[in-house]
């Protein structure tokens, strides 16, 4: 029998090796969106979801601040936590951040480093899945948006993006349709053409 499983959610009442999961002594824990197949002890994460790890560059929006923590939203089952006094600025609910995934801990909850403020611009979301071809080897595709729209771009292995400046419009397109194409082939070649198919590049 399989089911659907939150982040936090508990499996069993044991602690047990299973993929995808975290433990302690009062049981095993889901810390991704799946199914869990009781009959097997497996955890099947859905599509596409983002997995926090150690080390990940993330985008979020502050959605609170309490006494010695701002709550970010990462467009995700996870919720974002960073303490305020490892932050060198002040930020505010609504703010958009960059961070650094610290660790995830039982309950879904991912501890952020090194927040920091990115003013103005425009947020997108995107799959995950597809981040990796939307940065492309080595910064490739990445590079070849930002210099043909001329827009800044900072990307979150969480889905979400930030642009600023620039052909944001063109920029936004581009990250589309390798969105929808990452697995053909040729896209390179068809975003280089839809990026210099206006020859005056005119920033918007």
């Amino acid at each position: 029998m399989q089911r659907i499983v939150v982040p936090g959610e508990k499996l069993v009442n044991t602690p047990i090796r299973i993929e995808n999961t975290i433990s302690d002594k009062n049981g095993t824990y889901a810390c991704v969106l799946g199914y869990f197949d009781e009959e097997h002890k497996t955890v099947i994460p859905l599509e596409g979801l983002w997995q926090p790890r150690h080390g990940d560059s993330v985008i979020g929006i502050v959605e609170e601040e309490k006494a010695n923590i701002y709550v970010i939203n990462l467009n995700s089952p996870y919720k974002g936590l960073a303490l305020t006094k490892f932050i060198d600025t002040d930020l505010s609910v609504g703010d958009i951040v960059s961070a650094t995934v610290k660790e995830l801990e039982k309950g879904g909850t991912v501890m952020l480093l090194k927040p920091m403020k990115l003013n103005g611009g425009k947020l997108m979301a995107v799959s995950s899945s597809k981040i990796p071809r939307i940065i492309g080897k080595g910064n490739s595709m990445l590079k070849q948006i930002m210099d043909g729209t001329k827009t800044t771009i900072s990307v979150g292995l969480n889905g979400v993006i930030w642009l600023k400046g620039g052909n944001i419009d063109l920029a936004t397109d581009a990250i589309l349709k390798i969105q929808d194409e990452a697995h053909t082939h040729g896209l390179t070649e068809r975003i280089k053409t839809m990026l210099g198919a206006d020859p005056s590049n005119q920033v918007k």
